[in-house]
């Protein structure tokens, strides 16, 4: 499902009155998970899932075909981990 079909649902769920006030909400949302993550803190949904942003180590690698090495820095990187309710819907929806 790409953004255009994804606004159109939204739409729909959320009883909307047209498209481009549903893709304000999706920009909205979008935008504050954004900024929550930006200052390296959380957004849990309860029954969703919860967006977090978490330390990623650094590594250390070998280049294949060539003997030159390389390492990566430490990094924060999005992570997103679903709700119980979440997952067994879609555990449901699947079979």
């Amino acid at each position: 499902m790409n953004k255009a079909e994804f606004v159109e649902l939204v739409k729909e769920v959320g009883g909307f009155e047209t498209k481009k006030e549903a893709e304000k909400a999706v920009s909205a949302f979008t935008a504050a998970v954004e900024k929550a993550l930006e200052k390296k803190g959380n957004v849990e949904l309860v029954g969703f899932g919860k967006f977090e942003a978490v330390l990623q180590k650094g590594k250390e690698g070998k280049v294949p075909g060539s003997d030159k090495k390389y390492k990566t820095k430490d990094k924060f990187v999005p992570k997103f981990k679903p709700g119980k309710g979440l997952k067994d819907l879609v555990a449901k929806a699947k079979k």
